[in-house]
């Protein structure tokens, strides 16, 4: 059953020689934190301001909800547009004005006024744990600070799929955690989210699905449950031995007392040795995670530009 509340469907872009996007098709699930992850320069803000309406696709199309981005007009008097909250990597928040009034601006361009404005913005300073600081100029604010209202103006007009474009670029540890935490309850109450990041620890802990993008292009979708069981590579044991046994085959490499082996079924292999009297006195599994899988599909080289 297709629940998608946004699809894209072969979507590319460039800019002069450069193919930002190349053919990318995907769809968010109602409900549902769609991990967009890439190197830097993998195309992922763009995508951003391709469903956003920002930017023009060269080719394919963007659907949010029942609209079609070919179709939007003028973007701030869409239905489509109006679904979407958006928290840009490049901060849309005005420095001058205090969170209370950047929440009450943005508030008042979607239409909200009255108590609903007001209910709405006393949400946003609380969801971003910012009423004490309500009537302080963003200016003085930290990183993290920012980075919170930030996404509370994303949020103020209640919209049904929020996009976050690197949100925890330049936090602070503890805004860091606020943020995740903050993701995780918008979860719990059926947000749909589009999430785009470079660091693996994110999308393992957020997503429900990850897309990995390079060059543009999409290169494998699904849980990360999956994506590890299908691109990330064997698990590899490793121990140290009572005594160095005799007249056994190892899988991998015996140094002495210690051993190596990789195994698609170590806790298998272990067993197996273990029966044939091998007596393990350190034992280490480590199983193949999001890195290994991210290195599989984009490489190993260094990215420097």
């Amino acid at each position: 059953m297709n629940n998608s509340i946004a699809e894209v469907s072969a979507l590319k872009k460039s800019f002069g020689d450069i193919h930002a996007v190349n053919g990318l098709s995907f769809a968010i699930q109602q409900g549902e934190t769609l991990g967009l992850l890439g190197p830097n320069g993998a195309g992922k803000t763009t995508v951003i301001s391709l469903l956003v309406g920002l930017l023009k696709p060269d080719f394919g199309s963007v659907l949010i909800g029942n609209s079609s981005c070919a179709e939007m007009g003028d973007p701030t008097l869409t239905a489509a547009r109006r679904l979407l909250g958006v928290a840009p990597q490049a901060l849309s928040i005005y420095e001058t004005m205090s969170a209370q009034e950047n929440l009450d601006f943005f508030g008042r361009l979607y239409g909200l006024s009255g108590k609903k404005l007001r209910d709405r913005v006393n949400w946003c300073l609380d969801f971003a744990q910012l009423q004490d600081r309500a009537k302080s100029n963003a200016g003085t604010f930290s990183g993290g600070m920012k980075r919170r209202l930030n996404i509370a103006v994303a949020l103020i007009h209640e919209p049904a799929i929020l996009l976050l474009d690197e949100p925890t670029v330049g936090v602070d540890p503890q805004s860091r955690n606020h943020i995740f935490e903050s993701i995780e309850s918008l979860r719990e109450r059926g947000m749909t989210i589009l999430y785009t990041t470079h660091y693996m620890e994110e999308a393992e802990r957020l997503c429900d699905r990850v897309a990995i993008v390079d060059h543009g292009k999409l290169l494998a979708l699904n849980s990360v449950t999956k994506l590890i069981d299908q691109y990330g590579g064997a698990s590899v044991v490793t121990g140290d031995l009572a005594e160095r046994p005799k007249e056994i085959e190892f899988p991998g490499e015996l140094t002495g007392k210690s051993i190596r082996f990789a195994s698609n079924t170590p806790l298998q292999d272990v067993a197996a040795l273990s029966a044939q009297g091998v007596a393990f006195q350190t034992l280490n599994i480590a199983r193949p995670n999001l890195e290994n899988v991210f290195l599989t599909l984009t490489g190993r080289s260094l990215r420097d530009g």
